[in-house]
């Protein structure tokens, strides 16, 4: 069986491979690092497709250093012991360049196995990793290694390596492509910044291409938008991309932007995250709507609990609706930040017994020196109002909540000060 075309077209060099150029530019820092001929443990951080891989072989073909390949999902502690057994023999003379993928699926006891190995210089890792390195890797081993990102490819990066792959196929079949115009362009576009899904479909759409009457393969946009389907976006309901996505819905509802904001909504509901969708539209809605306008809380629910009981693809309408009912909002933090202030007083211990008068008991015991519950009912007063104490002796000045400055609490504010000043 034939490697996949990601595989076949490869880089054997920086200048052949496509984006990171904030790494690996003329002058930038991992490009001068691998010039300089003094290569560290690296580990290199970013989604799947994006070069990784490629560097870290550009590199070891770059070093007399006998190279190894590992990867998380399948190797054990036994296989690195394995490759530390050809330290200073005849296979390693010059050391080992160990290349691990997936490091974060090795455990704490594996890792501190191969730190053992990387601290005298005799092998050189370079791991690399979809998850942030800083949760996944441990902290000894982590601290001995320089951590590189890298970052999705744009459509404008992907573009020549489509072009190239199409070049590229024609010469290994001696066939001739009649492309449609605009297909590497929409290939570019529909890969989710992974170069590995670009060539791959390539591959695809000139493998499905019908030939016409002089033999000629036509690869058309038809066929790449159906192998292409759903392959822009790129989402994994446990690892940083959602996480990313649910912080950028929140954050586009809480900056007014309903646009960016159905956008990412967009993108939780092609990924079948409903529940995820649904969460942070009804924290968004309590937390940054709040109290400028109450009434939107159960309004959002009601939205929620109709998204919940259609399923998807209907429930896009009703999720739609709030979200830019919240988005559009006037916005107000104010009993947020109130609740926050609070709890960090409860939790410094900042409390005290509840006054006598707002007790749930109506009789005093013999020790006590004033009998009564003194409780004054307010809506016995003008106003249904009466000034008491109502936070124990300790806090008895705290202030948690100020107004918020719209128009909702603003109207609360005013009648209070009214009210309490008379």
């Amino acid at each position: 069986m034939s490697k996949p075309l990601a595989e076949r077209m490869r880089p054997a060099s920086i200048e052949d491979m496509v984006g990171q150029s904030h790494l690996i530019a003329e002058g930038k820092p991992l490009r001068n690092i691998i010039l300089s001929g003094e290569l560290p443990n690296l580990v290199f951080y970013g989604p799947p497709g994006i070069g990784k891989t490629t560097l870290a072989s550009i590199i070891a073909a770059k070093t007399d250093r006998h190279l190894v390949k590992l990867n998380g999902t399948t190797a054990s502690t036994a296989d690195i012991k394995a490759v530390a057994a050809k330290i200073d023999t005849f296979l390693a003379p010059n050391g080992i360049l160990l290349y691990l993928d997936e490091i974060q699926y090795f455990n704490k006891k594996q890792q501190q196995t191969l730190l053992e190995f990387i601290e005298n210089g005799s092998v050189t890792l370079i791991a690399s990793t979809t998850e942030n390195p800083y949760f996944y890797i441990y902290s000894a081993l982590l601290s001995r290694c320089t951590v590189f990102e890298f970052k999705s490819l744009s459509p404008a990066d992907l573009l020549p390596a489509v072009e190239r792959a199409f070049l590229f196929l024609k010469e290994e079949t001696g066939e001739e492509f009649v492309i449609e115009e605009g297909l590497p362009q929409y290939i570019a576009q529909a890969s989710g910044g992974d170069v590995r899904k670009a060539l791959n479909a390539v591959e695809l759409c000139v493998l499905s291409a019908p030939f016409d009457d002089e033999g000629r393969r036509l690869v058309n946009l038809e066929n790449a938008k159906m192998l292409t389907q759903r392959s822009a976006m790129r989402y994994d309901k446990g690892g940083d991309e959602h996480y990313d996505i649910i912080s950028a819905f929140q954050k586009s509802m809480r900056g007014s932007d309903p646009d960016a904001a159905l956008h990412y909504l967009a993108r939780l509901l092609e990924a079948d995250d409903l529940p995820s969708a649904c969460r942070r539209l009804m924290v968004t809605a309590c937390e940054d709507v709040g109290l400028a306008y109450p009434q939107i809380i159960p309004i959002v629910k009601a939205a929620v609990d109709a998204a919940l009981m259609l399923g998807l693809p209907e429930a896009r309408i009703p999720l739609a609706d709030a979200v830019v009912l919240v988005a559009t909002a006037p916005k107000s933090n104010s009993a947020y930040l109130a609740i926050d202030a609070a709890l960090a007083n409860v939790k410094k211990g900042k409390s005290g017994p509840v006054p006598r008068q707002l007790q749930n008991k109506h009789f005093d015991g013999e020790d006590a020196a004033v009998k009564g519950q003194f409780y004054d009912y307010p809506h016995s007063h003008e106003n249904h109002w009466v000034k008491q104490q109502y936070l124990p002796d300790a806090i008895k000045d705290a202030r948690y909540y100020e107004y918020g400055d719209n128009k909702m609490e603003q109207a609360a504010k005013e009648y209070w000060d009214r009210i309490k000043k008379k």
